[in-house]
C-alpha cells in the first residue's frame, strides 16, 4: 500500500467545543502518538483524509507534514465517524517507522465458487496479521473453489503475502459452506412417503 502525504496543523483547542470548531473549519481532530513520544494534537484536512481512506481503507499509511516543521509516518488505529453525516469525528494515529512490523486487521476476499447447491456464510470480513507498516496489503484472499457443504475457510487457509505473518488463531473461522436451504427443503419434500394401508373391502350385503 502506498503512502499518502497529508498536511496537518497543531491543535490548541481541546474538548468537545474545540473539536466542533475544528470540524466546522473543514478539518478532522486527531491525536498522534507512539514510540514513547508525548501525544500531539493535530488537525487534518477532512476532504483529503476522507479521500485517502476511501482509496486505501483504514490501514492507509500517512506521511504527515505538520506546519510546525515536524513530520511523522502514521497509521490510523481508531477512527470515529458520524454514521448519519458520514463525516469523520476524530482519529487516533499511531506513529510507525519504516521496517517496523505492526498488527492490523485486513479485509478478506473470498474467491471462486463453492460446490453446487451450497451457500457461503461469512463469519468474519477481516483477519489479523503482522506485517511491515509500510507494506500493508490492501486485502487478503481465500479460495472457495469446489468446497462442499460442511467445509470451513479458516485463517490458516488464507493466502498471505511474502513477509506477512498470521496474528490470529490458525483455526479462526472466516467462512462456512452450508447446504442450500432451498435444496434441503426440496429434498425433504421429495422423500418417499410411507405406503398407505388399503382399506378392507366392504362386505357384500
Amino acid at each position: 500500500m502506498s503512502e499518502v502525504k497529508i498536511s496537518a496543523e497543531p491543535r490548541t483547542e481541546f474538548g468537545k467545543g474545540g473539536a466542533r470548531r475544528t470540524r466546522r473549519a473543514g478539518k478532522v481532530p486527531a491525536v498522534l502518538y507512539g514510540h514513547g513520544e508525548k501525544p500531539r494534537h493535530i488537525a487534518l484536512p477532512a476532504r483529503e483524509f476522507a479521500a485517502a481512506i476511501r482509496h486505501g481503507g483504514n490501514n492507509q499509511i500517512f506521511n504527515i507534514e505538520i506546519s510546525d516543521g515536524s513530520a511523522a509516518l502514521a497509521l490510523p488505529k481508531a477512527i470515529q465517524k458520524d454514521p448519519i453525516k458520514d463525516t469523520y469525528e476524530h482519529v487516533d494515529l499511531l506513529v510507525v517507522r519504516r521496517g517496523e512490523k505492526v498488527t492490523v486487521e485486513v479485509p478478506v476476499r473470498l474467491t471462486g465458487e463453492a460446490a453446487r447447491d451450497t451457500m457461503v456464510m461469512t463469519e468474519s470480513n477481516t483477519l489479523s496479521i503482522l506485517a511491515d507498516a509500510t507494506k500493508l496489503p490492501e486485502h487478503l484472499e481465500a479460495s472457495l473453489d469446489g468446497l462442499e457443504a460442511g467445509s470451513q475457510i479458516k485463517a490458516s487457509d488464507v493466502t498471505l503475502p511474502e513477509g506477512t505473518e498470521l496474528a490470529a488463531d490458525p483455526d479462526f473461522v472466516i467462512a462456512i459452506v452450508q447446504a442450500n436451504q432451498d435444496q434441503s427443503i426440496e429434498s425433504d419434500s421429495t422423500e418417499e412417503a410411507p405406503a398407505e394401508t388399503p382399506e378392507p373391502a366392504a362386505a357384500e350385503a
